[in-house]
């Protein structure tokens, strides 16, 4: 019962920090420049279409998407100089 109760605690207060993602990333996109609007898509697009898939483990997912954000994420903070 307890573990039940932080589960919901848990799943209530990651519902509250997506809020809070989409909210301060509405705000950045209009003045984010285009080239890094599309690499965050492809990063973003990247992460969704794979916890689509059910049943393929967040282990896997993320160790997936962090191979694939590297370059991307390379190329993102070498733009910002």
């Amino acid at each position: 019962m307890p573990n039940d109760l932080l589960s919901r605690g848990l799943d209530l207060d990651i519902c509250a920090v997506h809020e809070r993602f989409t909210a301060a990333m509405e705000d950045r996109l209009p003045t984010m420049p285009l080239d890094t609007k599309e690499r965050y898509f492809v990063v973003l697009s990247s992460l969704v279409g794979k916890l689509e898939i059910v049943d393929k483990s967040l282990h896997d997912i993320l160790r997936e998407v962090m191979q694939d954000a590297a370059a991307i994420i390379v190329q993102e903070l070498n733009s910002a100089r």
